[in-house]
């Protein structure tokens, strides 16, 4: 992945947690920036953690047939809206587990929409 298709996926993923947090699921970003920068921090995250919590899981995931990857998603989405100023979780884990789940819908629409 060179750096154009790294920025693209940035920008997408912005444009994503900006839609978000239009959408009355409980995920408040204050503006435009937060949403970028909230972005960044979530695929940092994502990167790092997510293939930790994924070999520790490992039984779970497998016994639940992949579903216990929307709570990875939704811890992940969690201590990102922590960590970022400006990105608020109005009802707690039931707001990250909609968000991730929305977040993931949303970049994939318009990931697809994009590539077309």
């Amino acid at each position: 992945m060179d750096f154009m298709d790294l920025l693209i996926t940035w920008l997408i993923m912005s444009a994503s947690f900006f839609i978000l947090s239009k959408l009355p699921l409980g995920v408040e970003v204050d503006s435009l920036g937060t949403a970028l920068i909230s972005a960044a921090v979530f695929g940092v995250l994502n990167a790092v953690l997510q293939p930790i919590f994924l070999v520790l899981g490992f039984p779970v995931v497998v016994i639940t047939l992949g579903l216990f990857m929307i709570v990875i998603n939704a811890i992940i989405f969690g201590l990102a809206a922590w960590l970022v100023r400006g990105f608020y979780l109005r009802w707690g884990i039931w707001s990250a587990l909609l968000g991730s789940i929305a977040l993931g819908l949303i970049n994939s629409i318009l990931t697809h929409l994009l590539s077309a």
